[in-house]
């Protein structure tokens, strides 16, 4: 390092030089404080005045995009806009759901779980659109045999969001399988075993929202948006699901940009 270096870098504390020992050797561990200041002493002037970066130019080849929507919810169809008295309502039983869950949920934590029922790990995003959904809608498997309607195979039809199981998830686990089960949705038709998903996940979200689950929530109340827009046979049941999971992200969770207007 250069003497006029030190003008830039004043330093903190006096440190004259150290009286040391003609047997000082640097590459050893320092033995006492004087010792050790010398070893800074010396590390620091063989430091160089520039450093430069070894970057690899091939990883700046491709440039990251981000995506960002700021838009709101597309309108509801004409005559199926939910009023607002049904969102006030939708609203106070989605909060007493959260209420009992979160009352109740060492002891639903604490009862076993059906031999056949393996919750994957966190990171398995496979694997959980699996457990959620089922083989068939995963596989998009149209119908079940004749044989399979006999009996229940949950790993066909995927597992319900049951408050042994759900109550076992903690945050991180269920701001991921929100997210795989969104990305899913993204490009997959809405189906009755994604809302009461969609449903059991939100009612475990803790307030205040992490920024990942807040900006999860906003995705799939858009989402929820396009395909209630784009649903042509104005399916009653399923438009009133999509409707009740916007309410939930715009009044419950405050995304109020995000709202029905009440009709």
């Amino acid at each position: 390092m250069e003497p006029g270096m030190e003008e830039l870098m004043p330093r903190l504390l006096p440190v004259g030089d150290c009286d040391l020992a003609e047997d000082f050797d640097p590459t050893v561990p320092p033995r006492t404080p004087q010792e050790y200041l010398k070893r800074v002493q010396i590390e620091a002037a063989r430091c160089p005045d520039v450093v430069v970066a070894q970057i690899d130019p091939r990883k700046l080849k491709k440039k990251p995009t981000v995506n960002i929507s700021i838009s709101g919810c597309q309108p509801a169809p004409e005559g199926y806009s939910p009023t607002l008295k049904w969102q006030q309502q939708q609203v106070a039983n989605f909060s007493a759901v959260r209420q009992s869950l979160n009352k109740h949920r060492n002891h639903w934590r604490s009862q076993h779980l059906d031999s056949n029922v393996t919750m994957p790990k966190s990171e398995d995003e496979e694997g959980w659109k699996k457990f959620c959904l089922g083989e068939r809608i995963y596989s998009e498997i149209d119908a079940l045999s004749d044989n399979e309607n006999l009996g229940i195979d949950y790993l066909k039809v995927g597992f319900p969001p049951l408050l042994s199981i759900v109550s076992r998830m903690n945050q991180a686990t269920v701001t991921s399988v929100l997210e795989y089960l969104i990305s899913w949705f993204g490009e997959k038709k809405f189906t009755p075993e994604l809302g009461r998903w969609f449903y059991a996940l939100l009612a475990c979200l803790e307030k205040p929202l992490l920024p990942e689950a807040h900006s999860l929530i906003r995705q799939l109340a858009r989402r929820c948006s396009e395909v209630r827009a784009l649903e042509e046979s104005k399916n009653e049941e399923q438009i009133s699901a999509l409707n009740l999971i916007i309410c939930l992200v715009s009044r419950y969770f405050d995304q109020r940009d995000l709202a029905d207007e009440p009709s």
